[in-house]
């Protein structure tokens, strides 16, 4: 009799536990269904390349199939936002930002997270709802300092989402410094040993831009990809050959094209080689079309050489949204004159005071392309760069809920979304 009461007991436990289960599983439904569901009418959403006229369905922070809401749950929604025929795009993903609105993130180390609330805050504005903080060549302690407090972060009404650090420098060449101050600049002799010793901790990094060329550079980018770091090849005198080798051992992005390398050859092209060699994978490459950087005919020029690795940034610098005036870009000073950022005393270029939604209307008209095309380099590209393509950089199913509403002539930024929460507004005078 005891085995059989044994079995009986089991059966009995089996039972009760898929009673349960059951029941959870009804309760978190239940649940589930109460989540708030918002729906964006009359409006139309960039999805898979291309502008439609469609409703876009919302609920806890992620984009949701309306098949699913209407015919498997039966739910409808709890707020509908009329669009009145506006342009619903992916929020812009800017990974080479300096800083903004005065704050340079690589000079003031004492006060990091009221420069990076600040600026966070600001992009919001330009339909920027995530971002790479990026610091320049600076002295190792400013490193130490500074990067242990820049942590990734989710974005909200307190600003865009941090994805990480990117680190433009101390690791290039002195012949294509531009403004990085040429006493701080490094060798990566032993590799990311010594990165570590000049950079300390490597946890809130995301993106290490490079030279290919400098002794230890290879064995850096094979240990950087492996520890999931994004490497990118730039202030360089690469040839083709050495960037191609790079890209082999792992690095997949050039730092701001044209900038800060070597200029086309015919018998060597250099990095801007990379947009046609036969790699075997994807080669982003960052662009800052901001009117000054770039001729509308480079921009051009890459576009059509590589149009799917096309990366708009902004390298916006502590002048974003200011006006002209004295400024910083880690250790040296700047002179905004007209718009345009120069290390003072000096005609080198060192960032943009253009912000990206800026970037994505000038590059727009600079190349006539579709505005498909140009939302897209700024968003779904910059998203796949990084990898993170997965949930961020679409308009799609089970994509986190990060959005602007655009003007679909202009361009222009009229609200910001993060997780589905309105973030920004534009205010409307009466």
């Amino acid at each position: 009799m005891f085995p059989r009461r044994v079995e009986l007991s089991s059966s009995v436990l089996c039972c009760d536990y898929f009673f349960y289960l059951l029941l959870f599983l009804k309760l978190f439904e239940s649940m589930k269904s109460k989540s708030s569901i918002t729906r964006f009418h009359n409006c139309y959403i960039l999805r898979s390349g291309k502008i439609i006229k469609e409703d876009l369905w919302i609920r806890d922070g992620i984009i949701e199939n309306p098949e699913q809401i209407f015919y498997v749950e039966q739910l409808e929604a709890d707020i509908t936002v009329n669009c009145d025929n506006l342009l619903i795009a992916p929020g812009f993903i800017d990974i080479q930002i300096n800083g903004g609105c005065g704050v340079d993130f690589s000079y003031d180390s004492d006060n990091v997270q009221n420069g990076i609330d600040k600026v966070a805050k600001k992009l919001l504005e330009h339909g920027v709802t995530s971002f790479c903080p990026t610091l320049v060549t600076s002295h190792p302690k400013k490193y130490h300092q500074i990067l242990p407090q820049i942590k990734k972060s989710q974005g909200g009404k307190h600003g865009a989402s941090v994805l990480g650090v990117h680190l433009e420098g101390p690791f290039i060449s002195l012949a294509k410094k531009g403004a990085h101050l040429d006493e701080y600049i490094k060798t990566p002799e032993k590799g990311i040993e010594t990165m570590c010793q000049v950079y300390g901790s490597l946890d809130n990094v995301v993106i290490v831009t490079l030279a290919p060329e400098l002794p230890g550079a290879i064995e850096a980018i094979k240990d950087l990809t492996k520890h999931g770091i994004k490497v990118a090849l730039g202030h360089s005198t690469a040839g083709l050959a050495q960037g191609e080798e790079a890209i082999r051992h792992g690095a997949n992005m050039i730092t701001h094209l044209f900038n800060a390398m070597l200029p086309f050859h015919h018998r060597d092209p250099g990095l801007v080689g990379l947009l046609a060699s036969n790699t075997e994978k994807q080669v982003y490459y960052g662009l800052i079309s901001d009117g000054t950087h770039t001729h509308p005919a480079a921009l051009r020029i890459a576009c059509r050489a590589n149009p799917e690795g096309l990366v708009l940034v902004s390298d916006a610098v502590a002048a974003l949204d200011l006006p002209d005036g004295n400024y910083r870009i880690g250790p040296q000073a700047v002179t905004v004159k007209d718009g345009r950022a120069f290390i003072t005393g000096t005609d080198v270029l060192c960032g943009s005071t253009a912000a990206l939604d800026q970037c994505v209307q000038t590059f727009k008209k600079c190349i006539e392309c579709s505005t498909e095309y140009a939302l897209e380099a700024a968003s779904l590209h910059p998203a796949r760069a990084l990898g993170i393509d997965n949930k961020k950089g679409k308009i799609d199913f089970g994509y986190d809920a990060d959005f602007i509403i655009m003007e679909p002539n202009t361009l222009k930024v009229l609200s910001t979304w993060i997780a589905g929460e309105q973030v920004y507004s534009v205010k409307i005078s009466k």
